[in-house]
């Protein structure tokens, strides 16, 4: 395969006849970003085009050394483009909104989460939407998150709305394992929420959780006759992240290329 988009993000739409479309916030204004047979493209529907979003390449030159079939699956995609999350609460919005709940669901809350209190624009096949802004879920009262699915978010979402209000700003600077630490911090925010969010908004993926049951999931269905470690046994983790051996480029593409990979595969 070759020019291939990543799609692990829940906003990515995909369309009958093969496009794929999302709406996008910088500090500047909402991008619609897509994808088709002619390659990506992005075009600023309100604001300014001041601040651009960007699609990062990743290269499987840069795989470990991983089993074969693994090695060989992975090497298939060629080099692939995923578009950095530019926005960091919407990072950490969807990663919350993925607490607890299987996959299918939480793209399905988090995409009526958007368009019943985000902003929504005019996409290539239809309307898109972009999360609601941190003092716009503040104002919201207890019975619009039940509404859409998100009543088990409520207070972690209330709580990372009001600390994204003050620290923003700092986060937006940080390197991804420095982000991820410091979103820890927030309530009913743990390791996972925090790293995830962190490597959608830096596009670092050698800090995405390694032992996600995405990860493990579609591994297993690429090397189907490697002997994995068993469902939830801790050892698949330091297992996936020593064939790294520290280097943080081949993590991040071995775990981002896994993830491209499923999305497709789904």
């Amino acid at each position: 395969m070759s020019n291939v988009l990543t799609t692990d993000h829940p906003a990515w739409q995909a369309y009958e006849d093969g496009t794929h479309a999302r709406a996008v916030r910088t500090a500047s204004g909402i991008w619609i970003a897509s994808h088709d047979r002619d390659g990506l493209h992005l075009t600023c529907v309100d604001g300014t085009e001041d601040v651009k979003p960007e699609f990062v390449a990743t290269d499987p030159a840069h795989l470990p050394v991983v089993p074969e079939a693994l090695l060989d699956g992975l090497t298939e995609l060629g080099v692939t483009h995923r578009l950095a999350n530019p926005w960091l609460w919407d990072g950490i919005t969807t990663a919350i909104l993925r607490q607890v709940v299987r996959a299918d669901q939480a793209r399905k809350v988090y995409r009526a989460w958007c368009s019943a209190y985000g902003t929504t624009v005019e996409g290539p096949h239809g309307p898109l939407s972009v999360a609601p802004a941190p003092d716009l879920v503040l104002d919201l009262p207890d019975e619009k998150f039940a509404a859409v699915g998100a009543k088990f978010h409520r207070t972690a979402l209330l709580a990372a709305a009001e600390e994204y209000e003050r620290n923003h700003h700092a986060w937006e600077v940080l390197h991804a394992a420095h982000l991820a630490i410091g979103l820890t911090r927030l309530p009913r925010v743990g390791p996972w929420t925090a790293a995830a969010a962190a490597a959608d908004y830096t596009g670092d993926f050698s800090v995405y959780p390694h032992d996600d049951l995405a990860v493990r999931t579609w591994a297993a269905r690429i090397a189907p006759n490697y002997a994995w470690p068993p469902k939830k046994d801790e050892a698949f983790g330091p297992l996936w992240t020593g064939w790294a051996k520290g280097d943080r480029t081949a993590l991040h593409t071995l775990t981002l290329a896994t993830l491209t990979w499923g999305a497709h595969a789904r």
